[in-house]
């Protein structure tokens, strides 16, 4: 791009973004006294049943930001983490090794919720953590090997990119006290 467009297309640029970013909006959802389901932006005038209110746009700002490579994984091999309040220093190594490569995950707590725990049993068997899920490869236990090998073939980067602030779950698993997991078995794909 020639330098005299540089600084009007950087301009425009800056001027377009608070619009963008402002581009999110509320949508309504509620049943109405005739029984018809309505949405609308604006709450309804008065208190309904079954209202429901979804923030729309926007996306998951954090994986925009993210360079293009990290953006393929996500999409095509998402990583989930399933962790638990008992779970101590492998759960805590498992967290660190991804944060480490920079890579966005979704931490569930299979010690603290019934629905993770039934996931990870239909995953791996058994409830032990950790359990980490990257696209359609689990493995049982936390082993660095295994799992860098997995976020390797995955196509996530070994490090953070420069720049790149480290990934962070967007829900943090509910810490509170669990009873204790047996330990998990060494990592298998």
């Amino acid at each position: 791009m020639p330098v005299r467009y540089r600084l009007p297309a950087l301009v425009a640029a800056a001027l377009l973004l608070p619009a963008l970013a402002s581009a999110q909006a509320n949508v309504y959802r509620w049943v109405d006294k005739d029984g018809k389901v309505q949405y609308s932006d604006t709450p309804p005038t008065q208190s309904q049943k079954e209202l429901q209110q979804k923030r729309m746009g926007g996306g998951y700002v954090e994986s925009t930001q993210l360079p293009y490579a990290m953006q393929v994984a996500v999409r095509k091999s998402p990583v989930t983490l399933f962790t638990g309040a008992a779970c101590g220093e492998p759960c805590q190594q498992g967290r660190d090794l991804l944060g480490k490569r920079g890579v966005p995950f979704t931490e569930r707590d299979a010690q603290g919720n019934p629905q993770d725990a039934e996931a990870v049993k239909s995953l791996v068997g058994s409830l032990v953590v950790p359990v980490m899920t990257v696209g359609s490869a689990t493995l049982k236990g936390f082993e660095e090997g295994m799992w860098s090998s997995a976020l390797d073939e995955a196509g996530y980067p070994r490090t953070l990119l420069p720049g790149q602030v480290p990934a962070r779950p967007p829900g943090q698993a509910d810490k509170a006290a669990a009873p204790p997991v047996p330990a998990a078995a060494p990592a298998t794909r």
